[in-house]
C-alpha cells in the first residue's frame, strides 16, 4: 500500500444500501466472530435502534470505504462505535475519526473488549483496541463492564476537561 494514500471522512444522518453493505462488512470482518450479523436484517434492525445518529465513513481514493463510525444516543448519554479497516491500523487514521465523532459532544462513551480471548472471522486473534483509546484521552470505568455469553467488555468514557478557573 502506498503510503502517499489520501483519507477523507464524510458525515451522513441516513445511511444507503451501499453504506450498508459496507458497514457489515467491516463489522464482520473486524469484530469478533461471535459479533458477526448473520445477514443485513440483522444490522438493520442494530442500526434502527440507534437513537439520533450521526455516521463518519472513511473513504480512501478509490472510494472504497475503509472505516465506520457512529454517534448516538442511548440512556441519555452519547456513546459510540468505531470500525476500522485492519489496513489502516496504526496509521493515525482511527484518531483523526476519533477526533471528529469528539466535535458531536462533551462526552463520549462505548464498549471496549479488554481482553484478547476472541477470534475474527479469517482465524486471526481480535486485538483489544484499549491502549489505542487510552492514547486517545479515554479513560476504563471498570466497574461498568458489558458481560454476556457473546461479549465481555469494559465502559469507556472520553469528556472535555473543565477548565479550572
Amino acid at each position: 500500500m502506498s503510503t502517499s494514500s489520501s483519507y477523507e471522512i464524510y458525515s451522513f444522518t441516513l445511511l444507503n444500501e451501499i453504506h450498508k453493505k459496507y458497514i457489515l462488512e467491516l463489522w464482520n470482518n473486524e469484530y469478533p466472530i461471535q459479533l458477526a450479523f448473520n445477514n443485513s436484517e440483522e444490522l438493520e434492525k442494530y442500526l434502527q435502534g440507534l437513537i439520533d445518529a450521526q455516521h463518519l465513513f472513511i473513504v480512501d481514493e478509490n472510494n472504497q470505504i475503509k472505516g465506520w463510525a457512529v454517534v448516538f444516543e442511548k440512556d441519555y448519554e452519547k456513546w459510540f462505535a468505531i470500525i476500522i479497516s485492519n489496513d489502516l491500523h496504526r496509521k493515525g487514521i482511527g484518531s483523526k475519526l476519533l477526533d471528529r465523532l469528539k466535535m458531536y459532544s462533551d462526552e463520549l462513551n462505548g464498549w471496549v473488549i479488554d481482553h484478547e480471548n476472541d477470534v475474527k472471522a479469517n482465524g486471526e486473534n481480535y486485538l483489544s483496541p484499549l491502549s489505542f483509546y487510552n492514547k486517545n484521552e479515554f479513560i476504563e470505568i471498570p466497574e461498568t463492564r458489558l458481560e454476556s455469553e457473546i461479549i465481555s467488555a469494559v465502559k469507556i468514557k472520553w469528556e472535555i476537561k473543565k477548565r479550572e478557573d
